[in-house]
């Protein structure tokens, strides 16, 4: 698979501190053989042209920028981590290329998606309607595509919502996309996620 140029962006907000994690860093954790995190980004590579990732000060998280190296993204630092999820959606949206028609963003702790999962969604987008992931039954989830007509809505989030206020704002905008299993629904938070997802590998 071959990521054209142009069309919508992919943004993966990884500026969080993965609190819930008893002192382990949940992008570093080992997934098909590295970082989580360059395991997602090496995804979204294969799907888009352009993909923004939002990281801590190098400072505060070298590691996540290390494990980067050599992959075709773009590493953006989050100023204020601190000031929540919105802090990496404005901080993502503003470095963009200026070609993008639509974002993409996608979760950094969601190992179960796949570059054909990122794919289903991009054919599905008109360039109007917001596209969700959702699972084979239809359950809302991750990751979730915006035209680039919301740009200006999402560079004026505040808080720890991330976009879910958007999503509450127009409802009739909003499709869900299915993806396979529980794709659009796994995320890792904390140990006990991960040892379950690392036996349901086995």
């Amino acid at each position: 698979m071959t990521a054209q140029p142009g069309g919508p962006a992919i943004l993966i907000p990884a500026a969080g501190r993965s609190t819930r994690m008893r002192g382990r860093d949940k992008l570093l954790e080992p997934v098909r053989g590295r970082p989580l995190l360059a395991d997602r980004a090496g995804v979204a590579s294969r799907a888009a042209a352009s993909v923004v990732v939002a990281l801590p000060p190098r400072p505060e998280a070298p590691a996540r920028w290390d494990a980067l190296e050599g992959l075709t993204v773009t590493r953006i630092a989050v100023a204020s981590p601190a000031a929540g999820m919105a802090a990496s959606l404005v901080a993502g949206i503003a470095a963009l290329p200026a070609s993008a028609t639509g974002v993409m963003i996608l979760p950094a702790d969601m190992p179960d998606i796949t570059a054909d999962d990122l794919t289903v969604l991009l054919d599905a987008f008109d360039g109007l309607h917001i596209l969700r992931g959702a699972s084979d039954a239809g359950e809302p989830g991750h990751p979730v595509l915006f035209p680039a007509a919301d740009f200006p809505a999402l560079a004026a989030l505040t808080g720890d919502r991330g976009a879910r206020a958007l999503l509450a704002a127009d409802p009739g905008r909003v499709k869900r996309v299915p993806l396979p299993g529980r794709h659009a629904l796994t995320d890792l938070d904390t140990p006990e996620d991960w040892a379950a997802w690392r036996v349901r590998q086995t």
